[in-house]
């Protein structure tokens, strides 16, 4: 039995509406699924299937260590007696942790009552918390314990047994399932917990595509020992993959090293955008061959954009792309020309 208030946004479909036709340079750039070892481990993502025990610090730090990585961030804290999916970011990548954290969650709970509740309430009681809903982060959480607006776009009511509810819950970032459970017991008048928890879905990553942390060890040992890379590429991911699920502008050859560089994005460096851009929102600034730039916050709704000549579209938020990938528009002052 399924409750649906809103689509979640994996769900969404997005149309590409072309601006000005362009094409890319093959001299500049890459294909994202086809760079060399060393830039995919410094743009990467795991998407590991935590298992239960370790915290996810513990995973992303273990992570770090076997790839011999600067740094490493996961995408949304998963509790030690949780499982699921954990998506750990390497080096540069991490600079799209924030994007994936706020990306829609799915998870698969087993939430206990502490009485005796007839199926008619307990339906009500789902359909009541799917939608907007409020919540005060337990007093475990790490974050301040204020009142905030969440979001749950479908509850699944997979099975029952007796007082063991099975759910799946599809949901936006930074929802408590734990207090979900709570506040659904408290409305029933009989309590209820979170017996069970496993996270499906993190963003754009699910468990179908998850990989064990075993999985990643045999992937090293092949590649340092034969130099077998195929097993690695089916561990780590494009960083592209973390921005899967964000609306997209796709830039100009020539302004992409302009935004690399800082700079914000001008109408006039735009080839196409996607229907579901809006203005405020976060997006993924695309070269034409699929690369991803940097995240920006959209200033024109996707319609605006195809209709301006001149202004500012989008405010720069994280650089993600090497400077010097693509070539500068401008050199020593003057404008370059292509000869």
């Amino acid at each position: 039995m399924i409750f649906e208030a809103i689509t979640p946004p994996w769900e969404e479909e997005h149309r590409v509406l072309v601006r000005l036709e362009a094409e890319t340079n093959p001299d500049y750039g890459e294909n994202p699924y086809k760079r060399s070892v060393e830039k995919l481990l410094r743009f990467g993502v795991v998407n590991l299937d935590k298992p239960r025990g370790p915290t996810s610090h513990e995973l992303s730090a273990k992570i770090k260590s076997l790839f011999k990585a600067k740094r490493a961030g996961h995408g949304g804290t998963l509790d030690p007696a949780v499982s699921g999916v954990l998506p750990i970011l390497i080096d540069d990548a991490t600079k799209c942790a924030g994007a994936v954290m706020r990306g829609g969650k799915e998870y698969v709970c087993v939430m206990r009552l502490h009485g005796d509740v007839s199926d008619e309430k307990l339906i009500e009681a789902i359909k009541l918390f799917t939608g907007e809903i409020y919540q005060v982060p337990p007093i475990r959480s790490s974050v301040s314990r204020t009142i905030r607006t969440r979001i749950i776009y479908r509850t699944e009511l997979i099975e029952r047994d007796g007082r063991d509810i099975l759910l799946r819950i599809s949901c936006s970032g930074g929802t408590y399932i734990r207090k979900y459970c709570h506040d659904v017991g408290l409305y029933l008048g009989c309590g209820a917990h979170m017996q069970e928890l496993r996270r499906v879905r993190a963003g754009p990553f699910t468990e179908d595509d998850s990989v064990t942390i075993l999985d990643v060890y045999d992937a090293l040992k092949r590649f340092k020992e034969d130099g077998d890379e195929s097993l690695l590429r089916s561990v780590v991911k494009p960083v592209e993959e973390a921005v899967k699920h964000l609306p997209k502008i796709y830039l100009l050859d020539t302004a992409v090293d302009a935004i690399c560089h800082g700079a914000d994005l001008a109408v006039a460096g735009i080839s196409r955008v996607e229907d579901s851009v809006k203005r405020g929102e976060t997006v993924a600034l695309m070269t034409l061959k699929g690369e991803l730039v940097a995240l920006a916050k959209a200033r024109m709704n996707a319609e605006e954009i195809l209709e301006a000549s001149h202004g500012i579209a989008a405010t720069i938020e994280r650089v993600i792309m090497e400077r010097g990938t693509y070539p500068p528009i401008w050199k020593g002052g003057k404008r370059k020309v292509r000869k």
